[in-house]
Formats: C-alpha cells, sequence, structure tokens
C-alpha cells in the first residue's frame, strides 16, 4: 500500500505507526512544517510551507475567531499544494492519514478523492461534559462564546464529514465529537511504550541549582504538565502547596514545564501563568522546597517521574497527558483530579488516587497523606502499572491495533 500522513509536527501522534508501515513493506509518506529531528527508518519526508501572513484589521467581535478560521484554511492550501505535488510526481496515497486539528485534513479528499480518507480527531469542542464553562475563572457563558466555539469547529467538521474513517485515542476525546462522527470513529491509543517506562529503584536525579540529588524514597512531589497552565490545574496546584507545606514540612516539590499559555487564554500582558499563580500564594511557602525545572529532556523527565514520591496530575475535561500514562507505567503514586479522562483510567483507590480539581484543600490533604503511608499504598503503584501494561502497551496492544486499521 502507498499511505501518507499528514500533521504539521510530523511524526506526532504517528511516529510508531508510521515506522511500522514502513517496514512492513508499505510506502510511507509524511508530510509536516518541519524537517524530524530524526528520519523514520523508510519513510519519506516533505516539508510543506505556510505562507507569510498577511495583517488584516478585522472589525468584528469574533475577530479572533474569525482569523483562527483564516489560518486554518491558509494551512489547509498549503498542506494541499504539497500533496498535489506529490501526485504529478507519480505518489497517489491508498490511505491519506491527517491530523484534523490544525486544517491539514481540509483539502486532502479534493487531491486524492480515490483514497481512503482518515483524519485523527484529537478534540470537538463546546460539549457540556468537556472543558468549554468548566472552570468559570476563566470562562463567562455568552452568546458571543458560544458563537465563537462555534466557528472554532468548523474546519473539524469539514474533516470529519470528508473523511471514511476517524481515530481517536480515548472513549472521553470519543464522546466529545457528534453522534454522527463518532459512528465512524475508532478508540486505539498511540501506546506507551510499557519497556522504557518502567520502575527504577537506582533513578537520581540531580539539581544543579539548589544542590540537590533525589532518588527513590525522598520525599519527592512532581508534577508535570507541556505549559504551566491553568487547563492541567497549575493555578489549583499552586493554591494547595501552603497546606501542602506545612502537612509535609521536608517535602520538596518539582515542578516541569514552559511558561507557554498552552490550551488556556493567554495571562495577563507582560505575565506568565507560572507568576502569576506563584506570586498569588509565594509570601506563603518555602521557596528552598519549590523548584520550577522547566522543559526537561524526556529521559531526565523520566527519572524525575521513577524517584517521585507522589506525582500530581490535574486536567479540565480535555484531551488525556502522555505524561499521566508514563508515569503510572513508571509505577507512580498517583493524585489526579476527579474529571473524565482521568476516570477512564485511574480507579480511586485501585491504581490511584483521585481529588475534586478545585478542591485545593483536599488536594492538599490527599498529597500528604500518600506522603505519610507510601509504603502502605505500594499496590496502587503496581496496580498503576498494570493497567497501562494492559490497556496502553505499544508493542502488544496498540501499534497491533493500528496497523490492523491501516491494512485492513
Amino acid at each position: 500500500m502507498r499511505i501518507l500522513f499528514v500533521h504539521q509536527n510530523f511524526p506526532g501522534q504517528f511516529r510508531h505507526v508510521a515506522t511500522a508501515l514502513a517496514q512492513r513493506g508499505h510506502e510511507v509518506v509524511g508530510i509536516g512544517v518541519n524537517q524530524p529531528e530524526s528520519a523514520l527508518p523508510k519513510v519519506r519526508h516533505v516539508v510543506y510551507r505556510m505562507p507569510l501572513a498577511h495583517s488584516q484589521k478585522i472589525d468584528h467581535p469574533m475577530a479572533g475567531a474569525m482569523r483562527g478560521l483564516q489560518e486554518k484554511i491558509v494551512r489547509g492550501e498549503a498542506a494541499a499544494e504539497a500533496m498535489e505535488s506529490l501526485r504529478k510526481d507519480g505518489f497517489t496515497p491508498d490511505v491519506v492519514m491527517a491530523h484534523s486539528g490544525w486544517g491539514e485534513a481540509l483539502f486532502a479528499r479534493d487531491v486524492f478523492p480515490a483514497a481512503r480518507q482518515m483524519v485523527y480527531a484529537e478534540f470537538f469542542y463546546g460539549s457540556e461534559q468537556g472543558d468549554t464553562g468548566f472552570d468559570g475563572e476563566f470562562f463567562k457563558p455568552s452568546p458571543l462564546t458560544r458563537q465563537r466555539i462555534r466557528i472554532r469547529n468548523t474546519h473539524l467538521l469539514h474533516s470529519l464529514n470528508a473523511c471514511d474513517q476517524a481515530l481517536t485515542a480515548t472513549q472521553f476525546q470519543k464522546s466529545q465529537h457528534p453522534a454522527w462522527a463518532q459512528d465512524r470513529m475508532q478508540v486505539i491509543h498511540e501506546g506507551i511504550d510499557t519497556g522504557r517506562f518502567r520502575p527504577d529503584a537506582d533513578a537520581s536525579v540531580h539539581l544543579d541549582a539548589p544542590g540537590l540529588t533525589f532518588r527513590p524514597g525522598d520525599e519527592v512531589v512532581t508534577f508535570v504538565s507541556r505549559h504551566l497552565e491553568p487547563y492541567r490545574g497549575y493555578h489549583i496546584f499552586m493554591r494547595a502547596l501552603p497546606l501542602l507545606q506545612k502537612l509535609r514540612p521536608n517535602a520538596h516539590v518539582l515542578l516541569v514545564g514552559a511558561d507557554g499559555s498552552g490550551y488556556s487564554i493567554n495571562p495577563p500582558p507582560g505575565r506568565t501563568w507560572r507568576e502569576v499563580f506563584l506570586d498569588e500564594v509565594r509570601t506563603k511557602l518555602d521557596m528552598s522546597r519549590i523548584h520550577f525545572a522547566g522543559r526537561l529532556p524526556h529521559g531526565v523527565l523520566t527519572r524525575l517521574m521513577q524517584v517521585s514520591a507522589v506525582h500530581v496530575y490535574l486536567t479540565y475535561p480535555f484531551v488525556l497527558s502522555w505524561s499521566l500514562l508514563e508515569a503510572m507505567s513508571i509505577g507512580c503514586l498517583v493524585v489526579a483530579s476527579d474529571t473524565a479522562p482521568v476516570r477512564e483510567v485511574i480507579e480511586h483507590e485501585r491504581n490511584g488516587l483521585l481529588t475534586d480539581f478545585f478542591d485545593t484543600e483536599a488536594l492538599a490533604h490527599r498529597v500528604a497523606d500518600a506522603l505519610a503511608n507510601g509504603k502502605s499504598l505500594g499496590p496502587l503503584r503496581a496496580a498503576a502499572r498494570e493497567t497501562i501494561v494492559r490497556r496502553y502497551d505499544l508493542a502488544s496492544k496498540c501499534l497491533p491495533q493500528q496497523v490492523a486499521l491501516f491494512e485492513g
């Protein structure tokens, strides 16, 4: 077969399945905006170029949403031009798999009408059970906000309508889509390399600035998010820290994440969410036991979770982070928000501990209790890893399902 992947950050979620399909003898091509850091074996990579943005003043209450849709259309056109070049060079795929989130899937059907069209459907906005309106601190419902969400879904609807098959990672993500789209969806996670993400009693992490080294058994609380932002509960975690420090005066807290706004609204001008919520509680904290690590190489992050005594994961009802599943595979003792995507993988007091997303006092007590009773909670760690091995293992579970989907 000839298989084309389209993803602005190719390979993205397609890294493992694209490699596996190429190794099985299929001709695989990936389209993206940048050359990947490392080439995939036997996979040809094509770069498409986004045209320079033209600043255009839009005097309309939905100007932001309109500019967002315009950007998706422009990206879709750029990806379609790259596909057209492939077609003229003689490459006509049997299957096109495109991530629908950035507009690249919009015109794939027009370039390759005979190909089976697949989309990676990561999220659909506006569900009452989803992220919209979940946190009233940052979202004020109004007719205008609902209209903006409708526009935000426009390119997703076109891509879903044009596809033969959609793929998504979790049942929660599937449930956020319209019923008619769910009928053509399969739920297969990208998979976790459980051989790589596993417990290691000899792991250690050294922090140069405070000159501290942490090992398994140390009282270390970890919090990991790509960006330190409200969508991933950074504000809730920070507000829980003053009480947690009182309850556990020897605990060290390590926060991993960049300063971008991520999926959340932008912070006040000239500030980051990290600064905003740190400043809110700074005078109540012993900063010698709070460590902001920024972004870490994946290997260092893995060792950090291997030494973690308690790993905290908080999220709106949104896309589940890979970091949670990796932490569970490592055998972390996880304290997580009692939100729908988390409940899909964590059952309270069986393979982790859940707490109300907004209850900062309950979160502090839950983490403190977990630190105090860490040895007796060992079965939760073992059950967390067993859950990932059984349901999300890359080699034995997820990758064979993905390959079968394409070859079928």
